[in-house]
């Protein structure tokens, strides 16, 4: 057994070069081989969002507060409220982020795959977004 004390590990500003806006990732398990289950939690600011990207196993998406907005390629922009959960297929190119004028939390699991647990593509243009 492995507790991860509150506080023990540190919340840092995501990437620039994946996300667009103010982005917040706390780590909550990145567990040792053989299991391959990554979480934590992502908080976005109003506007704020990730680039597409792709996940070699899939990901979930619980969402803890605020509301947002999902998009999988080639498909319409979905709204995303506290209490839902969204999950994307093996492969599914998509993005995720908070609403316009909402922030939004939620915690992202997903399994790694010889190390890997996601494929960042390009940014989400406000154009994108706005649709």
């Amino acid at each position: 057994m492995k507790i991860i004390a509150c506080g023990s590990v540190a919340t840092v500003h995501a990437p620039e070069s994946y996300f667009t806006g103010k982005v917040l990732q706390t780590p909550i398990i990145e567990s040792e081989a053989p299991s391959r289950l990554r979480a934590l939690t992502v908080a976005f600011e109003p506007g704020a969002r990730t680039a597409w990207h792709t996940h070699p196993l899939g990901q979930t998406l619980h969402i803890v507060s605020g509301a947002g907005r999902v998009q999988v390629w080639g498909e319409s922009i979905r709204e995303i409220r506290a209490g839902d959960t969204v999950f994307f297929a093996p492969g599914e190119k998509h993005w995720h982020g908070a609403g316009p004028t909402t922030a939004m939390t939620h915690i992202a699991m997903q399994e790694a795959l010889d190390g890997k647990t996601v494929d960042w593509l390009e940014k989400v243009s406000d154009e994108q977004y706005r649709a």
